[in-house]
Order: C-alpha cells, then structure tokens, then sequence
C-alpha cells in the first residue's frame, strides 16, 4: 500500500470547515505582492531608519521569500534616502536579483525627477509611485479641487513616462473618496500612461464591504477605459481589518496587494507580510515551491533594524507562537511525536504548521503541566529522567507562577542528581 501523502493525511485527520462551499480559487492566478517595509514602514513614528547594511540584507530575504516588488523609499525625500535608494538599486543589478523596486513620491515634478536619475544611474527601471490626497475632507483642508489635483498628478505622470518608466498613480484616502472624484482622477491617469492604480485605505477606514465595492467600482472604470491596468490594494490596520481586507482585495479583483514586516507603517501600520504569506499558503493560493522557512528570519531581521519587538503572542514569529506547556497539550503533540511523525505532531494542537515556516513545536513546564512534558523536556537534553526526578521538577514547577526557565530546571537536575 503507497504511502500517505501531505494531501491525504489532511483529508483523514482535518475536517477543514474553510473548504466547505469554496467558490474555486480566491486570488488572481498571476497576483503579485508587493513590500512597504521600506518606505511606509518606516514612517511608523516609533521606528529606527536602519543603515544601508540592513536594508540590503532586507532586501536579499525578499528576494529569497519570492516577494514580487519593494518600495524602497523616497529618494526626493533627502540627501540620505537618495544614496540609500541608489544603493540597493545598483545592488539589484549587480547581483541580478528577480525582484522588482518601486520608489514613491509626490505628484510633483521635484519628486519624481530624483527617481529617474536613481534609474538611470542603476541601470534598472523604477517603478514610480506617485502619490496625492483624493478624499473631500483632504481636498478642504489642503484647499484642491479635483480639477487641480488632476492637472499635478498628469504634470507629473508625463515626466516619468517621458522617461520611460512606469507609473502607479496612488490617490490617498481612496476608501473615503467621491466615485466621481476617482473616475475624472483614473481616466486622467490611464490618459497619461499610467500603468497601475494604487487604492490606498491611508487611515484604514475599509471593512471588506468597503473594499468589495471600491474593488468592483475601479475594475468597471478602468474597463470603460480600454486600457490594460493594474489595481494595487494598499491598506492601513487602524481597524484591525488590514490583513482580512488585503486578502478580500485579491478576491475582489486587485492583482496586487502592499504589506510589510510585522505591520510596521504609518501610526498602528499595515497588513503584515508575513501573516499574508503564511495565510496564502495555508489557503492553497501560493505555489508549493516558494520557500516560506525565512520568513521568521525576514521578520527578525527587519526588528533589529528598526528596533522593533514583536508581542510574544504574535503568530508565526512571536516567542509563544508554537510554545505550551499545559499537560493536555503537550502530551497529545509528544505522542505523535513519539509515532514518529512530524506531520502529525505539528498538527495535532497547531492550527499553522511550525516547520513549514521554519519553526518547531517547543514544550516547556509550568504550573499546569504534567509528568510527560517533564519526561520530553529531559529526553530532548540527553538527561534520562527517573521517578523522583521527575516529581522534583513537577513540584518545582507547581510552586512557581511561570514556566520555569532553563536554568531553573537544571538546578532542580543537579539537586536530584548530584
């Protein structure tokens, strides 16, 4: 009898409820992602620009994760940004890397010219992300029209395309603009050559009503144009709905959603790439060869740069994520374990498989453990437990309010064992 694959173990062990029903595949099949890291990531007020090092070693783990493109700033923005924007273009070259770059700016001339330069200095296209305020309450603050805002953006529109590079126009706070506003703004841009739009929730106003509508309104749009155009969803987390949303916005209809490590961006952020990769995945919307086993290392990387910490209970990456220490728990991982399945063990009390991004299941004892996560704890560390080991170390856990540490446990170990 041939063995079982990954595919049949789920179907004998995981009634999977997600599946029920399932109106075929959820995403574009040629979706493309697209990083923020760093550009909207580092405008998060409580984050560190990193040096040039790390950005380029940021840069290579997108690579190796099969990100699709990277904002890599704003090189109109400072001297540094330029140089730094340079930098990893030239990097991109030389080491022949598949990832595309994208830079942002205003939709003024004075920003987009610098991108150019960037681009032809490299050697590499840039793709030009060019950016204004779209939304009634913006255009009475900042005193705009439509009429106005049309006529920057294709002044500035015309300097890339003249240049040769390609444009995503990105009208901000696109969820809490006027249709009609948005029509005159995306016909004025397809007119003038660009070859994306951007719909951008700047302060994560959308729910996935909001975001079905919005979708389904531009893709009619920009079918009435006749022109080939691609929709990028770029969404903000104020209402905890950024990650839902970016998953809505490829069923709906983008072809490309933004994200960035861990959140990271503007105020409370975005939607995180690597919840998004690893939900993609678990979904069956990514290719099974695109190897996820960076992407802690991704998320690690990038939170030394900026001195970022993320919560111990935040999935995939945070410190609790495959950890227990309750007895029920970890005895029904440690007999699969001991059947001698790794598949089967990281399943069983696991709704996201550890090893298939580059985790483990981690047993630990506490004060709601029992005798068998005692016995794997010792067995992992090459110490052959015994009877009164084992209820040495029970009771010192039972005493505690914590999962007891290393070195708590071996105290115990070398006060048992001499």
């Amino acid at each position: 009898m041939p063995a079982m694959t990954d595919a049949d173990r789920a179907g004998e062990f995981i009634f999977d409820w997600n599946e029920l029903n399932r109106k075929g595949r959820l995403v574009p099949q040629r979706f493309t992602l697209f990083d923020e890291t760093l550009r909207d990531g580092l405008q998060n007020p409580s984050v560190e620009d990193p040096p040039i090092e790390d950005k380029l070693r940021i840069l290579h783990l997108m690579e190796d994760l099969g990100i699709d493109e990277a904002d890599i700033g704003l090189p109109g923005s400072s001297k540094r940004a330029f140089d730094d924007v340079l930098t990893m273009c030239k990097e991109v070259a030389s080491c022949k890397m598949k990832i595309k770059i994208a830079a942002a700016g205003r939709t003024v001339v004075g920003d987009i010219t610098p991108m150019i330069e960037v681009s032809q200095r490299a050697g590499i296209p840039v793709e030009v992300y060019a950016f204004i305020g779209s939304s009634p309450i913006r255009q009475y603050v900042e005193q705009w029209d439509v009429s106005l805002i049309a006529k920057r953006s294709a002044e500035a529109i015309d300097v890339a395309v003249k240049a040769g590079l390609p444009v995503a126009f990105v009208t901000e706070d696109t969820t809490r603009s006027r249709p009609d506003a948005l029509t005159t703004l995306f016909r004025m841009a397809v007119d003038h050559g660009a070859t994306r739009v951007c719909l951008s929730d700047t302060v994560g106003h959308a729910t996935p009503d909001g975001v079905r509508n919005l979708v389904q309104f531009t893709r009619s749009v920009i079918a009435g144009t006749g022109a080939n155009v691609g929709i990028d969803w770029h969404g903000h987390n104020d209402r905890g709905f950024a990650l839902e949303n970016a998953i809505w916005a490829l069923e709906f209809g983008a072809d490309r959603v933004h994200a960035t490590a861990l959140g990271i961006g503007e105020r409370v952020g975005n939607a995180q790439m690597e919840l998004l990769l690893m939900n993609l995945r678990l979904l069956g919307q990514l290719p099974g060869e695109r190897d996820l086993t960076k992407l802690v290392e991704y998320c690690e990387t990038v939170a030394r740069a900026v001195h970022w910490q993320a919560p111990l209970n935040y999935p995939l990456v945070g410190r609790d994520a495959f950890r227990t220490a309750t007895g029920v728990h970890a005895a029904a991982i440690i007999k699969a374990m001991q059947k001698g399945d790794a598949w089967l063990a990281d399943r069983v009390y696991s709704g996201v498989p550890a090893g298939m991004f580059g985790r483990h299941q981690e047993i630990g004892i506490g004060f709601m453990s029992g005798a068998s996560n005692v016995n794997y704890w010792l067995r992992q560390r090459k110490i052959e437990p015994s009877e009164d080991l084992v209820a040495a170390i029970l009771e010192a856990a039972k005493a505690t309010s914590h999962i007891l540490r290393d070195e708590e446990v071996m105290a115990v170990v070398k006060r048992i064992r001499g």
